[in-house]
């Protein structure tokens, strides 16, 4: 079933024009958010609502475009919301914050930030299905009516979540408003301290993994073993679409999927 999920994504991927990211000094950008949905025509008003564009669906997968990302979305049971996991919430830029969060409105999804607050940080977080934690950040200078923007982990401590995807990805550390943070082209990686006793792991949750796309990612899933990383799913070859793909679990229970070639066929 991993796998042929693995299968269903890269596919959608085919279909999509908008570019990944130019990799790191690691080989390493960013590549897309897997959500799990009960409901698909619930996700598909929520992520059209929020100005992604869908693509042709593969299997159970819908997917959909977004500014240097892919958004997928698999029908499954689904464990719990994002907020239970480390992976608290996932941020985008939008064009346009007040008619976004009109639309979000209107198809019946909650805003959790109150006006006052959105009028003056310019940014919001709204409920999605399956309680899936979405921040819209204002950019009205994009280009795109919504764009990737960030990954928020809620885990203590901090320092050791940060650290890891720094040496691991080549993430370079830094700051994003007031919290500790670090990037990888096409996403900032934000970490705050958690604020429910005991994160869960991501898997089978709203939101089921993140991925990054790795330039040269044979070498990389070697390098990652030696150096103690296990695989959930070891470095496998797609030749029928000059792909290949990996799955790991981070140290903190994040679920990620790794792949190479998804950027070329953008």
């Amino acid at each position: 079933m991993q796998f042929a999920a693995a299968l269903f994504l890269v596919t959608a991927g085919l279909s999509l024009s908008a570019e990944l990211a130019a990799p790191n000094d690691a080989g390493v950008s960013w590549a897309h958010f897997h959500f799990n949905a009960h409901d698909l025509d619930q996700a598909r008003t929520f992520w059209t609502a929020l100005g992604a564009t869908p693509v042709k669906p593969i299997g159970p997968n819908d997917a959909y475009s977004v500014k240097n990302s892919l958004v997928l979305v698999r029908k499954a049971e689904v464990t719990g919301g994002s907020e239970l996991t480390i992976v608290h919430h996932v941020g985008f830029r939008v064009k346009d914050l007040d008619g976004t969060l009109a639309k979000v409105e209107a198809a019946g999804f909650k805003i959790l930030t109150p006006a006052e607050t959105i009028a003056k940080s310019h940014k919001a977080n709204v409920m999605g299905p399956d309680e899936v934690n979405v921040e819209l950040v204002s950019d009205p200078a994009l280009d795109a009516p919504i764009a990737s923007h960030h990954v928020h982990f809620y885990n203590t401590p901090i320092e050791d979540t940060r650290a890891w995807y720094v040496k691991t990805f080549g993430a370079v550390p830094g700051k994003r408003d007031v919290f500790e943070a670090a990037d990888v082209p096409g996403i900032n990686l934000s970490f705050s301290a958690a604020k429910v006793p005991s994160v869960k792991g991501t898997k089978g949750y709203a939101i089921d993994h993140i991925g990054f796309e790795v330039k040269g990612l044979e070498a990389f899933c070697k390098k990652l073993e030696a150096s103690g990383v296990k695989f959930d799913r070891p470095y496998t070859k797609v030749p029928q679409l000059g792909l290949a793909l990996a799955f790991i679990t981070d140290p903190f229970g994040t679920y990620i999927e790794l792949t190479e070639g998804l950027a070329s066929q953008q």
